[in-house]
Parts: structure tokens; C-alpha cells; sequence
């Protein structure tokens, strides 16, 4: 769409600067004259005499500033008018959009206002890069509809130029509300004589009937399989009918989770031998896109797409080499066939082509061909985009991944892209390749700390150097020279701004805890730094030199290695509540909500364009807790402590679909059900889920769901007591049954009937495990965490996993049952090991620490020996905490992979 647009606004502009060729000195005068928009031009390109000098295909928007262009955009208020100049401010802001600069909501209005005073202008080409800049600027300014009388008065004008731009502009920014207004002028515009006008009007009235189809059917699943199967059958003359009839059934195949022996995987597959090389591609990429496809059902799709590899379209090459990039991901083996046509692809005159095709052989190369593929990386690399460079670096990172024993020439590949110029993202990714191999490969811990000691020196982004600050912080003490990183960090002190500067201090804190050795450096380092200008420097030295000075491992697991596990909006919320009543008692830590462990996975899809930054939105957690906050009969619960994945407690093609969550408190369970109606010819009232547990649980109440009607999920809760007799009661068993008045209505209408009457029906057992009262946290120094917490509550025992084959296997079980965080990466077990150890770390309901160091063998089977620890703080008696490890040792609702054999 972007490369269309820019096509675009280059046709008006050298027609604009044929007119005005023709236009005489008197026409140069008036627009600003010629040699003015070429030095300003130049200007705004940045580039030197020499640039300029290799041709055309240098871009003079290259170094553009969204702040500046908006200030030039100011212009537009001037009088009178000057047609070159604001044309040229135009071409900057939709050069700015189309490449994916975001603009806000404010910045986007003020620029709109101003741009619609240029209808006050005559000038043809402005006028034509107005519409544009309506159409783009349609969804991300306010009240847009201030130039539909612009719009309306040009789309009745007797100028036929204006008439079909702006028709089309005038959809653009037309809602609901306004179709009866302009309705009139459409009709008449489809049946106008000029040809530009009706074609205008046809195109942005009128949508294809097979999308009006689906989307009247998208809600019945039933409707739309008929309506695919009516279509499937008989053959179509429109190539993009036949293309938005593979996405209707390829998004039918996610939903129903159907194999390759659907009908509609047939269907899509013979897609493949289209004439049309769009329906083509469409039927290639629906089939890349299924889940869980093998790949012996991409075999079809791949043997496509290496066919469009050696197209004379770059179009189809880009297309073909970018989803087999996609495929490489899950799939490498399926792409290796490729190979030759991709190594082809690597001299390639379109550079993003030519990325694309070495990013995809580093994914499926093997590992004698890494040598030559970073050499052949090298000769263009300095030629494309930061975007592809990103590209490039998350490459390299998934092959150090997968070759771990060439981490050596990727990271002096990776150092010297790092010396290179480049913006802030493509830095970031380099640094962020630099730390995961530093984290996943000991043997290059000290060359990557190196690299990156050498980059903060001349560091202009204060997040990386904090970020590589906190690294060094982490695994420097553990180096076996740790002394030598010293210097590089106290540098950041005394060079740096406020923040680099904390980091820095926080990094020599951790320093001086983990080497008796280096402590007395460390605190008189420390002392300098307690003088700095900024206050949050002092405070944490201050802060850290009295806690080194205890000489106490405890405090320094708490303090410095392992730092706070709430959630810190949650935290910032307590406080706040806490300073708007006077209170006697001292602020509570466990009254606030357990931070979400972080998940590291690796990204599926790589953005080549710039995106929109997102807002930081609040967690799962918080909206969990502020939902069920504002219900009176759960007031009074204290702060939520877990909340579980949805459990479906129904199958989906059911009359009524339910699913749980289970909404973990200190004392109580909240079961969540959340409900949805499937049949359109009956509304449920008073919906509710009647649960019956164990002697040991108590059913407190329970909350109804108003009504459901058809397809408008619904939400009932029910609360349950947890035993109080027995503290350690953590797996149970539940019978679910809902309950509701049925009202028979008109399936047409949706009108229902006077009267109803009572039913129910029975859902699935609904149970409650050991991971929903463990909370995961993560122990960034587990060895300091489990000196931290003693031995008074300590237990071990030994377990044999005879039905588990493998240590990955075994690994996977134990985290999956316990619901504890893995530390220190100790959930990536090494390759040609006969034994693991893995470290687990947890907070029990209530707000209690707890760990767990399995060691595990392969023999015949796998056997573990598991030592838990908890936290002093227990208010539980020492009987009961003993309890509840037994029961863990004992397999209460274990599977049978993890069951004692003893």
C-alpha cells in the first residue's frame, strides 16, 4: 500500500511541476520559485554533494522529523496561499504515515484543521493531495467530518477532476450516521457520464457480495459451513472472490481445529493449481498459517512458493521469500528444499529481498554453511534499512540458539554491527542477541561482556545502558576475573545522566555482595558516590553501603539480589488507599498482589515496518482484581493471589458453552464461569453453577448472570471457603452443575416467550490442583534466595518417574504440576546429560516463599530427589507445613508420570 501511495503523490507532483514548467518566471514567483523547493529539498534530505552525486536513488525524506514537519505544516494558516510549499509539507506528512511513523490523536487533529483551509486554494495538484491526506489521516484524527461540506460541495461541482477524489475521500470518513445524507449524491454519481466519477463511486459504495455474505453469517458457524460449501463446489469468476473465499475458510479451519482431512483443506489445496498467481499465494500463505500443520501438508504450499522464487515479479519473489521465512520458524526442514533458490536470492538487486533470503538459510542452513552465510551477510549488510538489519540480528539470534558451538563468529559479527551507526531499535536488537547468548552459552559469557562494556562507553541510549548495566550486575560477579568490569561501570557514574548512573550503582552493589574480595572497593566506591547531585543516586548508595556493611547473606538476598516480587501498579493502588485514612497499623506487604513471573518466548513473527508504540495496559491480574473488587459479596476477600487459565468445562459444539477460572484467594476460591447461549431460539435467566465439593470445602453463595441471550457470553461466580481445619487441603474435586430459567423466543426476532420454566445441565467436573495456590516469582540468585529462607522447614525425599523417559520430559512435568517458576534457566536441560538439576521458586497462598532443588537421573526410568524449602514467615504450624510437603510427596491429584514409587 505504502510503495502504491508513494507512486501516487510522485505522478501529481511531476504533473504539478509540468504545469508550472509551462507556467512562465510569473508562475515561479508566485509558488516560491523552483530553485527555493530545490534547496529546501535539499535541505530536508540531509545529504551531502556526494550523495546526491550517486543518482536517484537517493531519498531527500530520508532524515525527516515528525516535530519539524509539523511545524512547517503551520504554513497552511498563512495568507495567502502557497500552493508549492504546502504541497511539499503534504508529501512530508503522508511520507511520514506511510512509512508507519505514529502520529498522535492531538498532533493528527491540529495538522487536519489546518490542512482543510487549503481548500481555499484553486490549484489542482494541492487540492488532489488534500483528498490523500483525508483518506490517511481518516482514522487517526477528531471530528474528521468538518470537510464534508468541502467534500460534498466538490463532489456536486462541475470541476470533473475534483469529483471522484473526493467521493472517494468522503467514504473514507463516512460513518452510520451520515449514509441517508450523501445516499443521493452516490446514486447519482454511479449513473454520472463521466466514466472517473461512476468508477469512484462504485468503488466505494459497493462491496462484494460473497464479504456481505459472510459477514451477515459470521456468527453461525452452521450458515457459514453451507455457504462455503455451496461456493467450494461450483467455480467462481472472480479471483478475489476466490481469495476472500480461502481466508472464510481458513479462518473456519482455526476455529474448528480441523485437520488436512477436511473438506476445506481440500479445497484450499487445489487452490494451489489456480491460474491466477494471486489465488495462489492466498492458498499458499491460509495453508503456512494453519496450526498444527505438518510438514508433510506443507510440502504443497512450499513447492508454490520456491516456484515464485525465481518469478521475474519481484512482487511475487518478496511474497514467496517472506513466507518461507515464516515457515522456517516452525518448520526448517520443510524449507531446506529451497535452498539453492534462496542462495540465488542473496544477490538479488532488491535488497529486501536479498535479507530476507540469507535470514531464512540462517534458519535452515546447517552448521558447516553458518561461515559462508555470515561472510556473504557482511558484503551488504551496511546497504539496507535498519528495519532488515533488525531483521539480520533476530536471525543470528535464533541460529546461536541452534549452533551454540559458533557463537564465537556470530559475536564478532554482532560486535562489529554494534560499532556501526544505526537507530535505537536496531541497537537494541543487537544487544538484546549479545545478552541471550551471554545468558544461554557460559563459554561466551566473557566475550559478550566484553563487547558490551566496550558499547556503553559511547552509549547514547540511557535503556541500553541500564539494561547492559543490569546484566553486568548479574553475571560479572560470577566471571572468574570480576574485578576487571569494575571500572566500566563506575565510569557510568562519573560520565552519565541520573538514571545510568542508579543503574550503575546498583550494579556495583551486586558486585560487592558476591566477593568478600571486592567489598571493601565496592564500599569505598560507594561513599562517592553517597555525594552525588541527583537524590535517587544518594538514596541507593546510602541504601546499599548500610546493607553491605552487615556482612549478612540473608539481607543481601533480599535486598540486593532478589528484589521485590509484588506487582508494582498494584503496590502504587495499596499505598495510595493507605494515605487517604489515617491508620494505626503499619502497611502490610502481603496486601498486595503477586507480580506475574515474566514469560520468555521467542517472538513468531518479525515486523519489517515501523509499528504504533503500545500502551502499557494493565495486567491480567489487575483486571481480575478490580472486576471482582467491585462485587459487595467479594469485598471483603483481601487481595486476589492467582487467578488460573480458563478450564472448558464444556465442548464447543455444545448448546451452552462454560468455561472456569479459578480465582485464587488467602482463604477462599472465586469460581468464574463464563457462559455463552448457542441456541437462537431460547433466552436464559438467572443463570447459575451450582457446585458441590468435598466435606472439607463450604459453598458461601452464589452469583447469577442476569441473562443470556443468544451469543452474548454472560459471567456467574461462586464462592467457596477453603478448609479451616486443614491448611493444607490443595487438590479437590468438583461437581458443576448450571442451572437457569429457559424463555422460548422467535429465532427470527428474537422476541421471547412470557413465561419460562426451570433446567439444568450437567457440566464437567471441575478440579482444583496443587499449582493453583502456588504463585510463580522469579529468583534472579536462587543459591542467595535458599540461603535467604533456612532449613527449618525443609524437607526432601526421593522420587522414581518410572513411566517418564526423558529428563525434558520429566522437567516439563514437575514445573506443569507445582506451577512454580524455573530459576536460573535451570528448565533447559543441556544435551547428552544423564543428569539435571532444576531450581523452583513459588509463593504459597498467603504469601509465603517456597522453593524446591530436584536433582534428576536417567536410568531406566528417571528418578528425582526433591528438597522443598519455605519461608520462616509461615504462620501455619510446623505439623501442617510438614503435612502439606507429604502430600505433595504422596501424589494428591499428581498425574501418573510424577506419582511416588517408592
Amino acid at each position: 500500500m505504502a510503495v502504491g501511495r508513494s507512486k501516487q503523490i510522485q505522478e501529481i507532483l511531476a504533473r504539478h511541476n509540468a504545469s508550472k514548467k509551462c507556467g512562465g518566471m510569473e508562475a515561479r514567483r508566485a509558488h516560491g520559485g523552483s530553485f527555493q523547493v530545490q534547496a529546501e529539498v535539499k535541505r530536508e534530505s540531509g545529504s551531502s554533494d556526494d550523495t546526491e552525486a550517486k543518482g536517484s536513488g537517493s531519498n531527500p525524506f530520508r532524515h525527516l522529523e515528525k516535530s519539524a514537519v509539523l511545524q512547517e505544516a503551520r504554513i497552511f494558516n498563512e495568507t495567502p496561499i502557497n500552493p508549492r510549499r504546502c504541497l511539499h509539507i503534504l508529501t512530508k506528512i503522508l511520507y511520514l504515515l506511510n512509512q508507519g511513523e505514529h502520529f498522535g490523536t492531538m498532533e493528527a487533529t491540529e495538522a487536519f484543521f489546518a490542512m482543510t483551509r487549503l481548500f481555499q486554494s484553486n490549484d489542482q495538484t494541492l487540492r488532489r493531495m488534500c483528498y490523500l491526506t483525508i483518506k490517511e489521516m481518516a482514522t487517526i484524527s477528531e471530528d474528521v467530518i468538518i470537510v464534508t461540506s468541502s467534500l460534498t460541495k466538490d463532489m456536486t461541482g462541475k470541476e470533473d477532476v475534483y469529483r471522484g477524489p473526493a467521493i472517494r475521500a468522503l467514504c473514507r470518513i463516512t460513518d452510520g450516521t451520515m449514509l441517508q445524507a450523501i445516499e443521493r449524491y452516490m446514486k447519482q454519481a454511479i449513473v454520472d457520464k463521466v466514466s472517473s466519477v461512476s468508477s469512484s463511486a462504485l468503488v466505494s459504495s459497493l462491496y462484494h457480495a460473497l464479504g456481505v455474505l459472510y459477514h451477515l453469517k459470521k456468527n453461525d458457524r452452521l450458515a457459514v459451513s453451507k455457504m462455503l460449501n455451496k461456493f467450494t463446489k461450483s467455480s467462481l469468476k472472480s479471483q478475489f472472490a476466490y481469495c476472500m473465499l480461502i481466508r472464510i475458510a481458513s479462518r473456519l479451519l482455526k476455529e474448528n481445529e480441523e485437520g488436512h482431512e477436511s473438506p476445506l483443506f481440500d479445497f484450499i489445496e487445489s487452490c494451489l493449481r489456480n491460474k491466477h498467481e494471486m489465488v495462489i499465494y492466498e492458498a499458499a500463505s491460509a495453508i503456512i498459517h494453519l496450526p498444527n500443520c505438518t510438514a508433510r501438508e506443507l510440502a504443497p504450499a512450499v513447492s508454490v512458493l520456491q516456484l515464485f522464487c525465481s518469478s521475474p515479479k519481484p512482487a511475487l519473489r518478496y511474497a514467496a521469500v517472506r513466507t518461507l521465512n515464516k515457515v522456517a520458524m516452525k518448520h526448517p526442514s520443510a524449507v531446506t528444499a529451497c535452498n539453492l533458490d534462496l542462495e540465488n536470492l542473496i544477490t538479488d538487486s532488491n535488497r529486501s529481498i536479498a535479507t530476507l533470503a540469507i535470514t531464512t538459510l540462517l534458519k535452515t542452513g546447517s552448521e558447516s554453511s553458518v561461515d559462508r552465510l555470515m561472510k556473504q551477510i557482511s558484503s551488504f549488510v551496511s546497504e539496507i534499512s535498519d528495519e532488515f538489519k533488525v531483521v539480520v540480528v533476530q536471525a543470528i539470534s535464533a541460529l546461536c540458539q541452534k549452533y551454540p558451538r559458533k557463537h564465537s563468529v556470530m559475536m564478532t559479527f554482532l560486535s562489529n554491527m554494534l560499532r556501526d551507526d544505526g537507530g535505537f531499535e536496531y541497537k537494541r536488537a543487537i544487544v538484546d542477541c549479545i545478552i541471550s547468548i551471554v545468558e544461554e552459552n557460559p563459554e561466551g559469557k566473557e566475550a559478550g561482556l566484553a563487547h558490551l562494556c566496550e558499547f556503553i562507553e559511547d552509549c547514547e541510549h540511557t535503556v541500553l545502558a541500564t539494561k547492559i548495566l543490569h546484566l553486568l550486575g548479574k553475571e560479572g560477579p560470577r566471571t572468574p576475573v570480576p574485578s576487571k568490569y569494575i571500572r566500566f561501570i563506575f565510569n557510568r557514574v562519573v560520565l552519565e545522566n541520573e538514571a545510568v548512573r542508579a543503574a550503575a550503582v546498583s550494579a556495583l552493589a551486586k558486585f560487592g555482595a558476591q566477593n568478600e574480595n571486592l567489598l571493601p572497593s565496592i564500599l569505598v566506591l560507594l561513599q562517592r558516590c553517597m555525594m552525588d547531585t541527583d537524590d535517587e543516586v544518594r538514596d541507593r548508595a546510602t541504601f546499599y553501603l548500610n546493607v553491605l556493611q552487615q556482612r549478612q547473606m540473608a539481607l543481601n538476598a533480599t535486598y540486593i539480589f532478589n528484589g521485590l516480587t509484588v506487582s508494582v501498579p498494584g503496590m502504587e493502588k495499596a499505598l495510595h488507599q493507605y494515605t487517604l485514612e489515617p491508620s494505626e497499623k503499619p502497611f502490610d506487604m502481603k496486601s498486595i498482589p503477586l507480580a506475574m513471573a515474566p514469560v520468555f518466548e521467542q517472538k513468531a513473527e518479525i515486523t519489517l515496518v515501523a509499528t504504533k508504540p503500545e500502551k502499557v495496559a494493565p495486567s491480567r491480574q489487575d483486571i481480575f482484581q478490580e472486576q471482582l473488587a467491585a462485587i459487595p459479596e467479594f469485598m471483603d476477600l483481601g487481595p486476589l493471589f492467582k487467578s488460573s487459565e480458563p478450564v472448558q468445562l464444556t465442548e464447543a459444539e455444545t448448546e451452552y458453552f462454560v468455561r472456569c477460572i479459578k480465582h485464587m484467594f488467602t482463604n477462599h476460591i472465586v469460581f468464574q464461569f463464563d457462559c455463552t447461549n448457542t441456541l437462537n431460539d431460547q433466552l436464559l435467566e438467572k443463570v447459575t453453577v451450582q457446585v458441590e465439593p468435598s466435606d472439607s470445602y463450604e459453598v458461601l453463595c452464589c452469583i447469577p448472570a442476569p441473562s443470556l441471550s443468544y451469543n452474548q457470553p454472560g459471567i456467574c461466580y461462586t464462592l467457596v471457603r477453603l478448609p479451616d481445619d486443614d491448611s493444607t487441603a490443595v487438590a479437590g474435586t468438583f461437581s458443576c452443575t448450571m442451572k437457569f430459567t429457559v424463555r422460548d423466543c422467535d429465532p427470527d426476532t428474537g422476541v421471547p416467550a412470557e413465561e419460562g420454566y426451570d433446567d439444568e445441565y450437567v457440566l464437567e467436573d471441575l478440579e482444583v490442583t496443587v499449582s493453583d495456590h502456588i504463585q510463580k516469582v522469579l529468583k534472579p540468585n536462587f543459591a542467595a534466595a535458599w540461603e535467604e529462607v533456612g532449613d527449618t522447614f525443609e524437607k526432601e525425599e526421593t522420587f522414581a518417574l518410572s513411566s517418564t523417559k526423558t529428563l525434558e520430559e520429566a522437567v516439563n512435568n514437575i514445573i506443569t504440576f507445582l506451577g512454580m517458576q524455573p530459576c536460573e534457566r535451570s528448565d533447559k536441560v543441556p544435551e547428552n546429560k544423564n543428569s539435571h538439576s532444576l531450581y523452583l521458586a513459588g509463593v504459597y497462598r498467603g504469601g509465603y516463599d517456597l522453593l524446591v532443588r530436584s536433582r534428576l537421573a536417567l536410568a531406566d526410568g528417571v528418578t528425582m530427589q526433591a528438597i522443598v524449602n519455605q519461608s520462616l514467615t509461615m504462620t501455619y504450624p510446623r505439623e501442617n507445613t510438614k503435612k502439606f510437603i507429604n502430600r505433595v510427596r504422596m501424589g494428591d491429584n499428581m498425574p501418573p508420570s510424577l506419582r511416588s514409587c517408592r
